[in-house]
């Protein structure tokens, strides 16, 4: 039975849909069955990232009962895992608590089901919220996201739900960034991922190409690969002399306890 991951931030251009894609692409470059779903049901993106600018069949589609969710599957062989896009330009209402019901039949097809949200606190988020078995925050080393990123574990907190952990991304590693310490004393949620910014990002964008495949051996790609072995229980192994003989960096150790803490005897 495959895990449901809902990705989660309450503020804009933090990176969300393309951290997303690349951990997607990094668990299914470990050889698992990957299915990213666009839960941004109001300013859906996801397809766009992926060059799926009018599917006919969507997840709007799927939660007005008009379609089965398995029609809306789009198969993308050349990154080896699944899409379920939202529809741009649908506009009948949706229900999108029905979420959770219909991704139940997947978990058995998937060994990881990424949801992307949407980035405020509506009914889509709660939807994306109710329908993961755990949940992770994208948020960037700054005052304004940080804050936005406080209310997003409030707000789940306040309907019992866990937050696992949070992925830092964009960061410059400038001594006016936040430090890592800080924001994890003011969030009370760990840092498993901390992803540096990348020109390359951009660059995926305008190519249709997953962040993780425009550059894999990044220092992001390999914090990806790390965060996508602790995911499915399968440890990072560092390539190289280097990579065993450093000092393990904060993420690190956090990701050793999520770890154990999920995969433990």
């Amino acid at each position: 039975m495959g895990k449901v991951i809902g990705i989660l931030s309450l503020k804009g251009g933090v990176g969300k849909t393309s951290a997303v894609l690349s951990l997607g692409s990094a668990v299914a470059e470990l050889g698992r069955r990957v299915l990213l779903v666009d839960g941004n049901l109001s300013a859906p993106n996801l397809g766009v990232h992926l060059n799926l600018i009018e599917p006919e069949i969507t997840l709007h589609h799927v939660l007005n009962s008009d379609q089965n969710i398995e029609d809306s599957i789009v198969t993308l062989d050349d990154f080896n895992f699944d899409v379920i896009p939202a529809s741009i330009f649908y506009r009948s209402r949706i229900n999108p608590f029905k979420l959770k019901e219909k991704l139940r039949i997947m978990k058995g097809r998937y060994d990881l089901i990424l949801i992307d949200s949407s980035p405020a606190m509506n009914d889509e988020t709660l939807a994306v919220m109710l329908a993961s078995d755990e949940i992770f925050i994208v948020t960037t080393p700054d005052y304004p996201t940080l804050s936005m990123t406080i209310k997003a574990i409030k707000d789940a907190r306040t309907r019992g739900i866990k937050v696992d952990g949070l992925i830092l991304n964009k960061v410059y590693g400038k001594p006016f960034e936040i430090p890592i310490d800080q924001i994890e004393k003011t969030a009370d949620i760990p840092v498993l991922a901390v992803i540096p910014d990348d020109m390359s990002v951009l660059k995926s964008t305008s190519q249709f190409v997953p962040p993780f495949m425009q550059n894999p051996n990044s220092r992001g790609g390999a914090e990806y690969r790390k965060l996508a072995g602790v995911i499915i229980g399968e440890k990072y192994k560092p390539r190289g002399l280097f990579g065993f003989l450093r000092t393990p960096k904060r993420q690190d150790v956090n990701r050793e306890i999520f770890y154990e803490t999920i995969f433990k005897d």
